[in-house]
C-alpha cells in the first residue's frame, strides 16, 4: 500500500477536477487526478456537452423547417436521429482527446479507480477489479461532483422512467414524455423533444418555469412553451408514475385537482444531489451541511491540506463555477495569492428554446435585499440584427440600483442569449453601472444592443424602443 507522493492529489476528473489538475501542472506542481471513469464528469459525458450538441440539432432542424421566410428551398426537413447521436457522440470523444491531450501535457498523471480519503495526506484507491493502491500527497482537492437525483413516487428504471444520463441514449423518438421538473435540465430537454416531434408535458412543483431565474423571464418562457405547444403544469405535485410495459401512467395534483397522464417515456429532471458519501469524509472530520462539504473562500475544508469543489460545495452546481474554484485551490496549495470566486457575477445559461441567460439578482431579490432599484426592458422585436436572424421574441432586462446605478442584475430570454450574457457578467463584476455600459459603443446591427438599450432604459433613455 505504499504509493508515490505527490503535491497534490485530485479526486475526480470534472470539469472541476481536470481543470484543477491542469493549472496545478502548470505551476510545476506533481499531480495526481483519480478518476473512476473517464476524464471530464457529467459534463462532458451525460451533461453540458451532448445535450447542447442535441439542442444545435433541434435548433438547426426548427430554422431548415422555416428556410422558406429566408428566401432558401429546400426539401421537407426532418429529424435522421440515429446522425444526430452519432454527432453528439463524435463531439464529446473530441473533448475527451482534448482533455486527455491537455492533462498529458501539463505533466498530470491520471489513476483510474475509485478514491477513498483514509487520512488527509492519503488516498486509497480501488480499481475496476477490486485492486487496491494507495496515493500520497500534500494536499487533497475533493471533486467528486454530483448524481442524478429521484423522487420515490417516480423510480427510475432506465427504460421509461429516464434520468437525464438515460435520455441520451434514446434509440427513438418517443411519441410523448412527461418531464418531471422546469429547472434547466428538463427545459432543455423538453425543448430537444418537441423539436424533434414529440409530445411534451412538463411539470413543475414551484409556481412558475426555471423558478431561480426573474418573474418575467419564467413568464416569457411559459408563454413561448405554450405557443410551441407544449403542456405545461406548473404548482403540480406528482403524486405517482406506474410503468406499464412500454409505457407510464402518471398522477400529479394540480390546483387541487387530480390529472393522469399516459405516455411513452417519463424524465425525471428533479435535480442533482452531492456525491459525498463513502468517500471518507465521516472519518476524517469534514464538517458538512446538509450532504456538502463546507469550505472558505480559498476552498479549504475544516481539515488542513483538504479541498473541496464543485457540486459537492454550497453554490451553484455550475461546470464553469467549479472550473473557477478549481483553479482557486490549486493557486492556494500553490502559495498564491488565489482570487476567489466573485459567486455575485455568475452566468446562468439554460439552452432550451428560447434561450436564458442571467447574472445577478432578480428583480424580487434585489427589492428583497432593502435596495431601491430602478429597472430597464429592451424587446428583441426592436432589434435590428434579431429581425434579421428571424427571431424577435425575448427581451433584455436590467436591474440597476436606484441611487447608484451600479448593475444588480441582468435577464435576458431570446437568440443567443447564453453568448449575449457575457458583457452584463464583466460589467457585473467590475461593479459597472448601468450607464457605463450603456455608454460603450456596441456594433450596429448585433443583439448585443438589446443590452445597451436597456441599460439606458434604467434611465429613460432607450432610442429605439
Amino acid at each position: 500500500m505504499n504509493g508515490e507522493r505527490y503535491d497534490v492529489a485530485i479526486v475526480g476528473g470534472g470539469p472541476g477536477g481536470y481543470v484543477a489538475a491542469i493549472r496545478a501542472g502548470q505551476l510545476k506542481l506533481k499531480t495526481a487526478l483519480i478518476e473512476m471513469d473517464k476524464v471530464g464528469g457529467t459534463c462532458l459525458h451525460v451533461g453540458c456537452i451532448p445535450t447542447k450538441a442535441l439542442l444545435e440539432t433541434a435548433e438547426v432542424l426548427l430554422l431548415a423547417r422555416r428556410a422558406g421566410e429566408f428566401g432558401v428551398r429546400v426539401g421537407e426537413a426532418s429529424l435522421d436521429l440515429k446522425a444526430a447521436m452519432d454527432r453528439k457522440d463524435r463531439v464529446v470523444k473530441k473533448n475527451l482527446m482534448g482533455t486527455e491531450s491537455l492533462l498529458k501535457k501539463n505533466k498530470v498523471v491520471t489513476i483510474k479507480g475509485q478514491g477513498r480519503i483514509r487520512a488527509k495526506d492519503r488516498i486509497e484507491v480501488t480499481d475496476s477489479v477490486g485492486n487496491r493502491s494507495e496515493v500520497q500527497a500534500g494536499a487533497i482537492v475533493i471533486a467528486t461532483g454530483s448524481r442524478v437525483g429521484s423522487l420515490p413516487m417516480a423510480p427510475v428504471d432506465g427504460r421509461v422512467v429516464l434520468s437525464s444520463d438515460d435520455i441520451l441514449s434514446l434509440d427513438h423518438v418517443p411519441e410523448s414524455i412527461l418531464v418531471i421538473g422546469a429547472g434547466a435540465v428538463g427545459v432543455e430537454f423538453a425543448s430537444i423533444y418537441h423539436s424533434f416531434g414529440s409530445k411534451v408535458i412538463l411539470v413543475e412543483r414551484e409556481p412558475r418555469l426555471v423558478p431561480l431565474e426573474d418573474a418575467e423571464i419564467s413568464e416569457a418562457l411559459l408563454r413561448s412553451f405554450t405557443r410551441q405547444g407544449m403542456e405545461i403544469y406548473v404548482g403540480a405535485s406528482i403524486q405517482s408514475v406506474r410503468v406499464e410495459g412500454d409505457q407510464a401512467w402518471s398522477e400529479i395534483e394540480h390546483q387541487g385537482k387530480q390529472l393522469r397522464f399516459h405516455t411513452h417515456r417519463v424524465l425525471m429532471a428533479a435535480g442533482r444531489k452531492p456525491r459525498t458519501e463513502g468517500i471518507g469524509l465521516e472519518e476524517l472530520g469534514v464538517q458538512m451541511e446538509r450532504g456538502f462539504i463546507r469550505v472558505n473562500e480559498r476552498m479549504q475544508t475544516s481539515v488542513p491540506g483538504v479541498y473541496a469543489i464543485g457540486d459537492v460545495v454550497p453554490g451553484p452546481a455550475l461546470a464553469h463555477v467549479a472550473s473557477h474554484e478549481g483553479i482557486a485551490a490549486v493557486e492556494t496549495i500553490a502559495g498564491l495569492h488565489a482570487h476567489p470566486v466573485n459567486y455575485q457575477a455568475i452566468p446562468n445559461c439554460t439552452y432550451c428554446h428560447p434561450q436564458i441567460a442571467s447574472v445577478g439578482m432578480t428583480e424580487a431579490q434585489a427589492r428583497a435585499s432593502g435596495r431601491a432599484v430602478k429597472v430597464g426592458k429592451f424587446p428583441f422585436t426592436a432589434n435590428s440584427k434579431a429581425g434579421i436572424l428571424g427571431q424577435g421574441d425575448g427581451f433584455v432586462k436590467a436591474v440597476a440600483d436606484a441611487s447608484t446605478g451600479e448593475i444588480l442584475g441582468v435577464h435576458i430570454i431570446g437568440v443567443q442569449a447564453t453568448e449575449q450574457i457575457a458583457e452584463s457578467v464583466v460589467a457585473r463584476h467590475f461593479e459597472a453601472t448601468a450607464l457605463e455600459l450603456a455608454d460603450v459603443v456596441h456594433a450596429h446591427p448585433t443583439l448585443a444592443e438589446a443590452t445597451m438599450e436597456a441599460m439606458f432604459a434604467t434611465d429613460g433613455r432607450a432610442i429605439h424602443f
